[in-house]
């Protein structure tokens, strides 16, 4: 079974939690496709709320994560025969491990992949993506194969899976699912950086021109992206 998913969160801080979850989830011929709202106690921030748009008034009479239909499907299939896929699908991870969920399958990081096979990108981000490999031509098309009413909403979480799906199809088109296994966990050597002051600019470059700003990202940023960590420290070592 492969499961496209997707959360949205409350904040991006640690103690933020699971605010709305989508699933898009293919078995033989069967697709199965969720969307979940979820208030885990946790007030949404003003930032949060506006950018998926999900308001606390929204969350009043939603069900925490454990008691969703969502994650006792996930429970029910969380074996080895299962692979979640997911864009930065470490932090959804993340989420659902907060509430005790450990996943015994495998995983597939598009994100990750995507950094790997589709080099010079100006960005990975999943909706830039959309737009630059032309995966909104086939979305009209995907949601009447997964029967979603809706349409493609921005930062909803039943629309990222379905984005996150037209990835992956254009991801097999350039490796194996056994490849992307195997770079969903292996880091990243970035060429150029995707924001901040040098944005545009390639990182080895900069690391010999102002080594004292890579030293200080690496000191300072909060959550900075693990392939970034990775590549600033590639170059310092020359």
């Amino acid at each position: 079974m492969l499961i496209f998913l997707d959360t949205q969160t409350t904040g991006l801080e640690q103690e933020d939690r699971v605010c709305s979850i989508g699933i898009i989830s293919i078995f033989e011929q069967t697709i199965v496709s969720k969307y979940e709202l979820i208030n885990e106690g946790k007030k949404i921030s003003s930032k949060a709320s506006s950018i998926n748009h999900i308001t606390n008034e929204l969350l009043d009479d939603k069900p925490r994560l454990q008691e969703s239909d969502i994650y006792k499907f996930l429970r029910e299939h969380n074996n080895s025969t299962t692979t979640i896929i997911g864009h930065n699908i470490n932090f959804d991870m993340q989420q659902l491990s907060k509430i005790g969920f450990s996943f015994k399958g495998k995983i597939i990081d598009t994100l990750r992949v995507s950094k790997h096979l589709i080099k010079e990108c100006e960005s990975y981000g999943l909706q830039f993506l959309r737009y630059e490999l032309k995966l909104y031509q086939n979305e009209e098309k995907e949601l009447l194969n997964c029967d979603i009413k809706e349409t493609i909403l921005t930062h909803n979480a039943l629309s990222n899976s379905l984005i996150i799906k037209l990835l992956y199809a254009y991801l097999f088109n350039l490796c194996t699912k056994e490849e992307m296994y195997k770079l969903s966990f292996k880091n990243v050597l970035l060429e150029k950086f995707e924001f901040g002051k040098y944005k545009g600019k390639y990182i080895e470059e900069i690391s010999m021109m102002d080594r004292g700003y890579m030293e200080w990202l690496l000191g300072n940023m909060v959550n900075l992206d693990e392939d970034l960590q990775y590549s600033i420290n590639y170059y310092l070592q020359g």
